[in-house]
């Protein structure tokens, strides 16, 4: 039992190596004698076997299965048992399954299980240097790959949830968001519509004015004094671009408004023809108040056709992919001020393209979001598009906008999402979405 409890607090993860288990390393001479192979078995309980050398170097391996059922069988003792080990060894030699240390355990008890079936018990030989070998029970090796398809039944458990909290929460959002932006569309479309009229009545006004100056030209101190009062000829002039201001204003203010409720339609069950420009303009003006600290945004758009799909979700995939830009120039920008060293005229700008591009896959409406910052690592890439993994500090995001970015251009939409960076320049990330022309 204390053996299973020795396993069973191995510190063991996902990422662990052979070098993570417990290796044995008890050498014996090709020319000491097999009743010393005995005592060292007997002396170590749990010793799987004995490495052989001959002077030193690595020749092979006798198991302690393989050593007691030599020995015990019949004449089995007068044969091996006052004999150099050399004598057992060539009589019972079997092939060896030699991995590195780095090998991770997952892949080595892979391996290990692909032996033929007597030798699936077989210690395993790890290099764990140059020339330098120790080895480890079949059996913990075993153990451990349990214990890792443990961590990875938990991790994937917990992935499954954070997407179902993160889904229910970008839905609860989405239905917020749908709520406050038809409550605000009502008043407002009231003050759009009645803009226009204003502006018809003013001009209405004006022409009775010029009537009435017109019929009664005499002049009259009463009127001359109110008119200078209120500043009338100002006013005539000044009046209608305030109102024209004003049109606009509302104009932008019901843009916005509509580009919220385009944005929380997270909830869609069923894919509609999409105007990806439109989508990514909708975007761009929800995160308007971002662009800041001469951030400069180039729009290169090609001819795109609509595409099928979710646009509300499209829409999240552009939010974060351009929060990400955003955040990294803004943290660059910061960083360049500091160091006095910069002395190039460097811009931050953020680029979009879009374009139809044609692979033997077929045709796909390509977007293209670029920064000039300073690119992510190697390292970083590998796992970019990994749920909870992040590069900001604590407390800044949750490490899921590319995870769910990814999940949705490829799962939802059949799509592709690419990532192309230079550490130190830039970084682009590619959206293909699929062309499905119409029989």
């Amino acid at each position: 039992m204390s053996h299973i409890h020795e396993i069973c607090t191995w510190n063991i993860s996902l990422e662990s190596t052979l070098l993570d288990l417990p290796l044995y390393n008890c050498q014996i001479e090709l020319t000491q004698q097999a009743k010393e192979v005995a005592r060292a078995f007997e002396e170590n309980s749990m010793l799987p076997g004995v490495i052989l050398t001959d002077m030193g170097n690595f020749v092979g391996i006798i198991s302690r299965r393989l050593f007691f059922e030599r020995v015990n069988r019949r004449y089995g003792l007068e044969m091996f048992f006052k004999r150099p080990i050399e004598v057992l060894y060539r009589f019972s030699k079997q092939e060896l399954l030699v991995l590195p240390g780095s090998k991770l355990i997952v892949e080595a008890a892979q391996e290990s299980l692909y032996r033929a079936a007597e030798l699936v018990y077989e210690p395993v030989v790890v290099e764990v240097a140059p020339q330098t070998y120790k080895l480890l029970d079949a059996h913990q090796l075993m153990v451990a790959q349990g214990r890792i398809h443990q961590l990875t039944n938990k991790l994937l458990q917990k992935q499954t949830e954070a997407k179902l909290i993160q889904t229910e929460k970008m839905a609860s959002l989405g239905r917020i968001v749908a709520g406050v932006a038809h409550e605000i569309r009502n008043p407002l479309n009231c003050i759009w519509g009645n803009l226009t009229f204003l502006l018809s009545y003013f001009e209405n006004l004006l022409q009775l004015m010029s009537a009435y100056e017109a019929e009664y030209s005499e002049p009259c101190p009463r009127i001359d004094a109110l008119k200078e009062e209120i500043e009338f000829d100002f006013l005539q002039e000044d009046l209608p671009i305030t109102l024209e201001g004003m049109k606009w204003g509302a104009s932008q203010l019901l843009k916005i408004v509509n580009g919220l409720h385009h944005f929380s339609h997270m909830d869609e069950t069923k894919p509609v023809e999409t105007d990806i420009h439109e989508c990514v303009e909708i975007t761009l003006l929800i995160l308007k108040n971002r662009f800041k600290n001469g951030i400069e945004v180039v729009k290169k758009y090609g001819e795109l056709p609509l595409v099928s799909g979710y646009s509300g979700q499209l829409s999240q995939v552009f939010l974060n992919l351009l929060v990400n830009a955003l955040d990294a120039l803004t943290e660059y920008a910061a960083d360049r001020e500091l160091d006095s060293q910069c002395l190039d005229n460097w811009q931050p700008q953020i680029e979009i393209t879009t374009k139809v591009v044609e692979t033997a896959d077929g045709k796909w409406a390509a977007i293209g979001i670029a920064d000039n910052g300073p690119g992510i690592s190697p390292e970083n890439q590998q796992h970019i598009f990994d749920t909870f993994f992040t590069t900001k500090p604590a407390g800044k995001g949750s490490g899921m906008g590319l995870a769910i970015s990814h999940q949705i251009v490829t799962e939802k939409h059949g799509g592709q999402l690419k990532l192309r960076s230079q550490l130190g320049r830039n970084t682009e990330f590619e959206i293909l979405l699929p062309i499905v022309r119409k029989t």
